[in-house]
């Protein structure tokens, strides 16, 4: 990974995406992150740092905790992962790590929505698709609560969607 960009090296470890997913809604300490993640705080600081590091996440506030210093942050609003082009397959295979260890927790016969295509389509239609499932992702985020909010469910969506090259050669 010598030469790939920081804050793709640093997006592309699933416990530092889970993270940041974590820290949306609000923000959290290593202690937190920690104890929701079934990780040492040791593992929690470390990963926070090297968000915090390329700029991906922001201390919210420090505050008095058990006689100590406790340092919150928060994500840092936005979508670094749809900006990344170069990385693709490094993102790619965290997301689908994320993916797998998440279908391991779906809840048996709950409702959800499973697309996996590679279609031809026009590319008028492609923008107008692109857009909306920005706006859904966004939709999604927005709406996020703290982890174990009462009234909250839990709910797991991994989506990549691109233009890819064509696999055969075209006849003249």
């Amino acid at each position: 990974m010598t030469g790939t960009d920081p804050m793709l090296r640093a997006l592309a470890h699933p416990l530092r995406l889970r993270m940041l997913t974590l820290m949306w809604p609000g923000p959290m300490s290593a202690a937190e992150l920690a104890r929701e993640l079934n990780v040492s705080h040791a593992l929690a600081s470390q990963h926070l740092r090297r968000l915090d590091a390329v700029g991906l996440v922001e201390l919210a506030e420090e505050r008095t905790h058990r006689g100590g210093r406790e340092r919150r942050y928060r994500t840092i609003h936005g979508s670094p992962l749809s900006d990344q082009h170069d990385g693709t397959p490094l993102l790619a295979e965290t997301l689908a790590h994320t993916l797998r260890e998440r279908a391991t927790r779906r809840i048996p016969g709950s409702e959800g929505v499973t697309v996996d295509a590679e279609l031809w389509v026009d590319p008028r239609t492609w923008q107008k698709t692109r857009q909306r499932l920005a706006e859904l992702g966004a939709e999604l985020h927005q709406a996020a609560r703290p982890a174990h909010t009462p009234g909250t469910i839990a709910v797991g969506i991994t989506m990549m969607a691109f233009p890819v090259h064509d696999s055969e050669p075209q006849e003249p």
